[in-house]
């Protein structure tokens, strides 16, 4: 029909049209930008020619004309198409009555560094928010085109240029400036009444300024000395002498880049390690006590800080407190010794307050020390120090800094959990723990960036699920994505256990409480996603998570059919083939090698297993009022698997002869069945003393108060299932320590064969697309 629009074309105005209208707005506005810098660039070509040619004297009336002949056959589009060209001011013929602008900061200069900068900024747009492009700008290229036209201004009107130095000097020291003002501070904040003790004070004679100065004639650079570093300290110390801690930082920033190979100018050069190592004692201890002397740091009881950034003071001591920065954090990247790693890390805690306005200095700083905290192969006291920075800068950032905070620390997890072996175990263990104490810092934003992530891993899952391939399963079993749920499962138990937060009066208070639904789905999930004896490992990683989450919140999960499934399976009904191999280590393993299946091994490692894990679910209720029946449908089950397994094999007599033996029944597994048996017991027992004590009630079930506070004040250790379950945890220690025993002793062997064979190659599990998603979350 005519006038009504084709379905492509509502299908393109509905899905397309508004990026395409976006994209011709910003290619618009590259080519009136590209415009006007073309003709920028005439113009001032223009410009010079005459100058080198001699002045036009053109009337006034008539350049007017000209320009308004130009204009008048132009409709508004082709006038802002076209660009804007100012009219060039004329000079006044009076110098005093001229008042110089500050220069135009509205075009940025766009490098190679810039560029290079909003590129990584762009790719990693939903993790970095605080990171934004007018943060990355180049100043010292506003620097240098200030610079620039301060020196052409001499050239065309040195009139004007020495009136300039003799009424606003400050002006044409642009570049310097900074670091005169630190001086000027500096002479300052000298005592005024006792001027004559202050010269013997003063951190340098005039005979070793010539001396430096004439070192810098000769070489170049100035060889830092230890009378130098001695004087610096001394003025630092006891007068917070700017002009000491400029010097210091100068030198420092040598000390940090001595084996780069950047071409950087530097003012100092060292030669001698002892200076090396005061030097680096002096500018970590010192330069933050002087910042806080000269620009206190003011915290409230709530954690909150106010530094003054608004002062003359920070302003001028930014250009050093950058350069300070940069060299700490380059110097972190390099250095490998533990305990000038833990005192760098410590001297940067009381720098974080003055960087908060510096967001690409924080970008680095949180990127260098995340990747000391998850690197497994590092000291645990440095990667702890390394946590320490961390907290702070959480503690006192504000929302969008600690959202990108937080993102990175759980992306250096992730990164960090890649390797799973019984050395790298324990350190993988404390990361979690500790990442884990930052999102109880801000709960709100915590949840935030929970929700994001536990909803990436409820998409791989559903992804594996809905579209099965050969190796979908792969993307969910794999140490990184077992270790991301257990991660959260300590984040819920930490912080929404009214036990361990008494400002809660109950665990649906917490702002992360929400959290807990979807990731026992998703868990849950995962649990049953391949119901196979090889990946019974993984099965027990994940119910212990869950078990985790059960006891903190006090919330009940399902998981004894989980458990009871695994009592239906071959391995745990066919008599076991013997074998010679060692017991299987299920906390650093997630799929049983294959040698193992059907073994002895195998069989009695899942027995100990299933029976402390369905203790320990049961140990979460074992003073709870419905406690008898709740263990009644599981403990007839097992009940039944114990009649099965337990029937010994029999032999049917036929007239007088001896028949084959009736295969196939029991396991011949005696102490497997006795440890089934006890726990049955335990159970039983535990239900008669539920029953005992609540026969003396005088409530119903309706009644919530008293159901809750039944046995209330009992604890759990009390009850007959409590203390079968408190040994059955030492017995557990006790087994973990005399596996510890046996990795430090293997630890040492490997050892003496690094060294006997030059160094051995661990093989590592390989990366999946996991961890790629991670980031691009």
């Amino acid at each position: 029909m005519p006038g009504q629009s084709k379905k492509s074309t509502k299908k393109f105005e509905k899905n397309h049209l508004k990026d395409a209208l976006g994209k011709r707005k910003e290619v618009a506005k590259i080519k009136q930008r590209h415009q006007v810098k073309a003709k920028k660039k005439a113009r001032n070509a223009k410009e010079n020619a005459f100058e080198s040619d001699g002045k036009v004297n053109v009337p006034e009336e008539q350049s007017r004309s000209k320009d308004e002949k130009q204009f008048n056959g132009m409709t508004e589009d082709q006038f802002f198409q076209e660009g804007f060209q100012l009219p060039e001011l004329k000079k006044p013929k009076k110098a005093a009555n001229v008042k110089l602008s500050s220069p135009s900061t509205g075009k940025r200069k766009r490098d190679s560094d810039a560029r290079d900068l909003e590129d990584s900024a762009s790719s990693s747009e939903g993790d970095h928010q605080m990171f934004t492009d007018q943060e990355v700008a180049s100043e010292e290229d506003r620097v240098e085109t200030h610079q620039e036209d301060l020196d052409a201004l001499a050239t065309k009107d040195p009139d004007f240029y020495k009136y300039l130095q003799e009424n606003d000097a400050e002006l044409l020291d642009f570049g310097g400036g900074d670091l005169a003002e630190v001086d000027q501070l500096s002479e300052d904040d000298k005592p005024k009444k006792k001027q004559k003790k202050s010269k013997k004070l003063q951190p340098e004679s005039p005979e070793e300024e010539v001396q430096e100065e004439v070192v810098e004639e000769g070489t170049g650079q100035t060889e830092v000395t230890t009378a130098m570093v001695s004087q610096w300290k001394t003025a630092m110390a006891e007068q917070h002498s700017l002009r000491a801690m400029r010097r210091v930082v100068l030198a420092f920033r040598t000390a940090a880049y001595v084996n780069a190979d950047e071409d950087k100018e530097l003012r100092y050069s060292i030669s001698s390690p002892d200076v090396y190592h005061q030097l680096l004692v002096l500018a970590l201890d010192h330069v933050p006590a002087v910042l806080n002397h000269h620009v206190p740091v003011k915290e409230s009881t709530t954690g909150k800080i106010r530094v003054a950034t608004d002062s003359k003071k920070y302003r001028t001591l930014t250009p050093l407190l950058k350069s300070h920065s940069s060299a700490v954090i380059h110097l972190l990247e390099n250095l490998s010794d533990a305990p000038t790693l833990n005192k760098t890390l410590n001297a940067l805690i009381p720098l974080l307050p003055y960087l908060l306005p510096f967001k690409k200095i924080l970008k680095s700083l949180v990127t260098s020390v995340v990747g000391i905290w998850s690197d497994t192969s590092t000291a645990d006291t440095t990667r702890i120090t390394a946590f320490l920075v961390i907290r702070r800068l959480a503690v006192v950032s504000d929302t969008s800094i600690r959202t990108a905070l937080l993102k990175t620390a759980y992306q250096g997890l992730v990164k960090g959990s890649r390797v799973t072996n019984p050395h790298t175990l324990p350190a993988i263990n404390l990361m979690k723990n500790s990442a884990a104490e930052l999102w109880g810092i801000d709960p709100d934003v915590g949840y935030t960036t929970g929700f994001v992530y536990i909803r990436q891993l409820a998409v791989h899952l559903r992804s594996s699920i809905t579209q099965p391939t050969k190796d979908s399963y792969k993307q969910i079993y794999n140490w990184q994505y077992i270790h991301s749920l257990d991660f959260w499962s300590r984040v819920i138990s930490s912080h929404c256990s009214p036990t361990s937060n008494p400002s809660l009066k109950a665990s649906s208070d917490s702002p992360l409480h929400p959290l807990l639904y979807p990731l026992v789905q998703i868990t849950l999930g995962a649990l049953r996603l391949i119901p196979t004896p090889t990946y019974y490992p993984l099965r027990f990683q994940l119910t212990r998570s869950l078990l985790r989450i059960s006891r903190a919140t006090t919330t009940y999960i399902p998981l004894a059919s989980s458990l009871l499934e695994v009592f239906q399976s071959a391995e745990m009904m066919k008599p076991p083939k013997p074998s010679t191999l060692k017991s299987l280590d299920f906390t650093t393993v997630l799929r049983v090698p294959k040698p193992y299946l059907g073994t002895r091994a195998y069989q009695d490692g899942l027995g100990e297993q299933l029976v402390e894990l369905v203790a320990e679910f049961f140990g979460i209720w074992a003073k709870h009022i419905a406690f008898p029946e709740l263990m009644l449908p599981p403990v007839v089950h097992l009940k039944r698997w114990l009649k099965t397994v337990s029937s010994s094999t029999k032999s049917k007599m036929s007239n007088g002869l001896k028949a084959a033996p009736d295969k196939g029944k029991g396991n011949k597994n005696s102490r497997l069945t006795s440890s089934v048996t006890l726990l049955v017991q335990k159970l039983e027992s535990n239900a008669r003393w539920i029953e005992e004590k609540r026969r003396y009630v005088d409530f119903g079930p309706s009644n919530r108060e008293g159901v809750e506070g039944f046995l209330r004040d009992t604890w759990i250790e009390d009850t007959p299932l409590g203390a079968f379950v408190e040994g059955l945890r030492r017995k557990s220690e006790e087994r973990e320590k005399m596996l510890e025993r046996a990795r430090e002793a293997e630890r040492r062997d490997r050892a003496k064969d690094r060294e006997e064979e030059d160094g051995m190659d661990v093989d590592g599990v390989e990366a999946d697309a996991f961890e790629d998603d991670v980031d691009e979350q």
